[in-house]
């Protein structure tokens, strides 16, 4: 291997992926920097423009023509950071979240037109020689909360809900059967009927790979939202996954016109207790059942979306 390879093969998918010329390649008037920006701040809610920097290695001046053009474009909105008042939150429009989301489609269609090319039987061997670049130039580092990304549900994405969900609450919690059947149906009336503006899926993925999710859907109660299904797989925990997936329900249920958002749990879940804790959520009745072959106590949780924070 030579440097001289390494630069043959960058040119070789640069030309591929039409990098060059992204903006005539996907059909959108973005380059591939501007189209990666807002792809950031689609799957990052609380971004300002020193976290953009970082995430993206790009230069303050170029990174704020980039956001200068968005705003004008009606893409973004800036505003002082709940963090660090000297820091500006950068946040999508409405405007910005179809310009992301149109973005994200044809991308998924220009790869997936590209699988196409990929005889099934050679996907595996393709999967592993890109796993094999990532861990060899990465250094084998440890991965990092900006890795991961939150992303809209796509075809097999809620089987794996079901089947993770179960897993893990039989693994860990000794849930049985039960517990699988009333995940499936949660997400089988999502997938059937859900309304998109009032009700979402978010999945959270690190470096190609499902770690988490959580769902959004409409409580019976007029007004109010109800969180369901939070998950974060066990290598994946202590980055911050489960305060991302809430927070960014919180912001989606606010931006929908919720008032409140309300959501059940069992006391034994105690690390999802403390998220929803930090996030604001009080506890307001528990009650004891017996359920997925366990003892346990139920806990009602609620959240005021209209509520002065503290």
């Amino acid at each position: 291997m030579t440097v001289q390879d390494i630069r043959s093969f960058n040119r070789f998918y640069t030309n591929l992926i039409g990098a060059l010329d992204y903006g005539r390649h996907m059909y959108a008037p973005y380059t591939l920097t501007e189209s990666r920006v807002l792809y950031e701040l689609a799957h990052a809610p609380h971004t300002d423009a020193a976290d953009l920097r970082a995430q993206l290695h790009l230069d303050a001046g170029y990174l704020s023509r980039i956001l200068n053009k968005f705003e004008e474009d009606g893409l973004v909105e800036r505003g002082p950071s709940e963090k660090d008042p000297r820091r500006r939150r950068i946040t999508l429009t409405t405007t910005g979240r179809e310009a992301a989301a149109l973005l994200d489609e044809r991308a998924r269609e220009t790869v997936g037109a590209m699988l196409d090319t990929v005889p099934a039987e050679d996907r595996p061997r393709l999967g592993e020689a890109l796993l094999t670049v990532r861990n060899l130039l990465g250094g084998g580092r440890a991965p990092r909360p900006e890795d991961v990304i939150l992303r809209a549900p796509v075809p097999g994405d809620l089987g794996w809900i079901v089947e993770r969900n179960a897993a893990l609450y039989a693994a860990e919690y000794g849930f049985s059967l039960d517990y699988e059947g009333l995940v499936a149906r949660i997400v089988a009336d999502y997938a059937e009927d859900h309304d998109p503006h009032l009700e979402r899926t978010w999945i959270a993925e690190l470096d190609g790979r499902r770690v988490g999710c959580v769902m959004c859907v409409r409580d019976d109660a007029p007004g109010a939202a109800r969180l369901r299904l939070l998950l974060v797989e066990p290598d994946a925990r202590g980055l911050g996954i489960g305060d991302r997936l809430v927070g960014t329900l919180i912001d989606f249920a606010r931006e929908a016109g919720y008032r409140e958002i309300v959501l059940w749990t069992n006391d034994i879940l105690a690390a999802a207790r403390r998220i929803y804790q930090r996030h604001g959520f009080g506890l307001v009745a528990e009650k004891p059942h017996r359920s997925f072959g366990r003892d346990l106590n139920g806990q009602d949780w609620r959240l005021d979306l209209h509520a002065t924070p503290e």
